[in-house]
C-alpha cells in the first residue's frame, strides 16, 4: 500500500470518520487488544488497534498525571531535547486528526529547520535554507496531549499504576491469550503489544514460553545528556528560535537550544565518553562556552535558569532481531523501543514511534481480530522494518567516533560516510541539497534521494570541504557577527 492509500485508510476506518461504527461493533471477550505501555508507540498502537477491535486496554506501570503536564519516572528521557519531525507530525494528524492544532494552541511550536534555528553543523553553519518542519514542544505536553486524544475513544481503556508480569500462553505453548498482571490477574486477550521501551521483558517472556532468545546489535557511541530549562530572556533583536551547535569525532561536544511551552528554553549539552557533559550546575555553564561556538552560551549566560541539571546516559542504538526468529507466537507483537531503540541525539524516536504505527495500521486494515493473532509474524517483521532507516542514520553516525562500541563500518558505510560528510557541507549553502538532506532525515523521503545522478553531481561539485576549520562565531544571516562576538568576549 502506497502513502496515499494509507492516509486514505487512516482517515476512512477511524472512528472520526464514522461516528457510529463503534457503537456497532461486537463486544466480545475474543475482540480484545492489550498494549502494553502507554508512551508514544503504546499510544499510537492503541489507536490504530481501535479500528479493529471493540476493546483496547492500555497496561502503565505510572500512575498517570491528570490536569497539567508532569514528568513521570517511565519516561526519563523526556527532560531532554525532543523533535518531532515532519513525517511523525504527519501521520499524528491522520491518526488523531487536529492533534497538531491542539499542540500548538497549549504552547508547542512548529518551525522550518534549518532556517529558523542556528545550526552549527560538522562542516559550517547553515545558511537560511528550507529543510524540513519539526514540531517543538515538551515531551510532557506531548505525552499528556496525544494520551487525552487516544482516550477520547471509547473503545480505548487506560489502567494506570499497573504492571505486566508475563505473557499467558494458550494450551499449545505457541499462542499468547493474555498477560499475567503484578496482582496475579489474568487479562484475556486475542493480541498482547509490548510497548513498553527500554523497561521490556519479552525477551525473557518469551523464553518462558520455550522460545529462543533473538540475536541482538549494538552500536554505543557513550554519548551523555545534561539537561537545564531556562526562562526565555528578552531581547527583541533575536532572529533565531533555538540552536543546535554539533560536536566532530575530534571534538565530540555539542549542545542544543529550544524553546519549549511555558515560554522556557530548553538547553541539552551532549557529548561522547569522557566529554559527557557535567550535572553539576557549577559546571554547565563552562561545558556550554567550550563548544565550537560561543553561541550558545552567549545565549544562557545570563538567562534564569528554572530547574538544575539532569543527566541521562542511556543512549546506546539497540536492534532485538525478533524479525530473525524462526518461530513466532501468535497474538503477540513488540513494537517502538521495545524491539529497537536508536541514539535519540538523531530525534526520530516519536516519528519512528508513528511510522510502526502506520506499518500496523497497514497489516491490519483489512483483518479481524482473529487473523490478526494469526498474523503477527508478518506484523513483527513489518512494524520493525519501520526502523530500518532511521537505524541506518544513526549507526553510521554514531560510527565515526573512535569511542563508539559495535561492529566496526565496513568499506560500503565507510564510503557512505565520506559522501554523507560532503552532502552536509553542500547542505549548508544549497537549497536543493538542503531540501533532499532534510527530506531523508525528517524520514519523509527515502536515503535514494541523496543518490540519484542529479544529486550526487550537484555534491560532488561543491569545492567547500567538509568539516571546515575556520567556521565564524555566528554565521552572518542572524545578526553582525562583530557586535556579537564583541559581547560574548570572545
Amino acid at each position: 500500500m502506497d502513502d496515499d492509500a494509507t492516509d486514505n485508510h487512516l482517515r476512512t476506518t477511524g472512528p472520526q470518520a464514522d461516528p457510529h461504527a463503534e457503537d456497532r461493533a461486537e463486544d466480545h471477550a475474543g475482540d480484545h487488544a492489550v498494549v502494553l505501555g502507554a508512551g508514544m508507540a503504546g499510544l499510537l498502537a492503541a489507536r490504530v488497534l481501535a479500528m479493529r477491535f471493540s476493546r483496547v486496554t492500555l497496561i502503565e506501570r505510572d500512575e498517570l498525571p491528570q490536569g497539567e503536564p508532569v514528568f513521570r519516572p517511565g519516561i526519563p528521557q523526556s527532560r531532554h531535547a525532543h523533535i518531532l519531525w515532519s513525517r511523525g507530525v504527519e501521520l499524528m494528524e491522520l491518526m488523531l486528526p487536529g492533534i497538531t492544532d491542539k499542540l500548538v494552541a497549549a504552547g508547542a511550536g512548529l518551525f522550518d529547520s534549518p532556517r529558523d534555528f542556528l545550526w552549527l553543523s560538522p562542516a559550517d553553519w547553515f545558511g537560511p535554507v528550507s529543510g524540513a518542519r519539526v514540531l517543538l514542544a515538551s515531551r510532557e505536553l506531548l505525552d499528556a496531549t496525544v494520551r487525552g486524544e487516544v482516550l477520547r475513544n471509547a473503545r480505548v481503556r487506560v489502567r494506570a499504576g499497573a504492571t505486566a508480569t508475563g505473557l499467558v500462553a494458550g494450551p499449545d505453548g505457541r499462542t499468547v491469550t493474555g498477560v499475567e498482571l503484578r496482582d496475579g490477574e489474568r487479562l484475556a486477550a486475542r493480541l498482547v503489544v509490548d510497548a513498553t521501551g527500554r523497561a521490556s521483558k519479552a525477551p525473557a517472556w518469551l523464553a518462558a514460553l520455550g522460545h529462543p532468545v533473538p540475536a541482538v546489535t549494538r552500536y554505543d557511541s557513550h554519548l551523555g545528556y545534561s539537561s537545564r530549562y531556562f526562562k526565555i530572556p528578552d531581547d527583541p533583536g533575536r532572529r533565531w528560535q533555538g540552536m543546535y551547535v554539533q560536536g566532530r569525532p575530534e571534538l565530540p561536544r555539542g549542545g542544543v537550544l529550544m524553546p519549549l511551552d511555558g515560554d522556557r528554553w530548553l538547553v541539552t549539552l551532549v557529548g561522547n565518553g569522557e566529554h559527557a557533559p557535567p550535572a553539576r550546575e557549577e559546571e554547565f555553564l563552562p561545558f556550554a562556552r567550550s563548544l565550537r561556538s560561543p553561541a550558545l552560551y552567549d545565549a544562557i549566560r545570563d538567562a534564569v535558569p528554572l530547574s538544575s541539571p539532569t543527566a541521562f546516559r542511556n543512549t546506546m542504538n539497540e536492534w532485538r532481531h525478533y524479525e530473525r526468529l524462526e518461530r513466532w507466537p501468535a497474538g503477540f507483537v513488540v513494537l517502538g523501543d521495545a524491539a529497537c531503540r536508536v541514539n535519540p541525539v538523531y530525534g526520530h524516536g516519536m516519528t519512528v514511534a508513528a511510522l510502526a504505527a502506520e506499518a500496523l495500521a497497514k497489516e491490519i486494515r483489512t483483518l479481524d481480530p482473529v487473523q490478526i493473532a494469526a498474523a503477527s509474524r508478518r506484523i513483527q517483521r513489518r512494524t520493525l522494518a519501520a526502523a530500518a532507516v532511521p537505524w541506518q542514520i544513526a549507526t553510521s553516525e554514531d560510527m565515526r567516533y573512535p569511542v563508539t562500541e559495535g561492529p566496526p563500518p565496513d568499506r560500503a558505510t565507510r564510503i557512505l560516510q565520506r559522501y554523507m560528510s560532503r552532502v552536509m557541507a553542500g547542505a549548508n549553502t544549497d537549497q536543493a541539497i538542503a531540501a533532499r538532506f532534510f527530506g531523508v532525515l525528517s524520514l519523509t523521503r527515502p536515503p535514494g534521494t541523496l543518490l540519484d545522478p542529479v544529486t550526487m553531481l550537484r555534491v560532488l561539485s561543491k569545492r567547500h570541504l567538509p568539516g571546515n576549520p575556520d567556521t565564524t562565531a555566528y554565521p552572518a544571516h542572524h545578526g553582525p557577527p562583530a557586535e556579537r562576538e564583541a559581547r560574548s568576549g570572545v
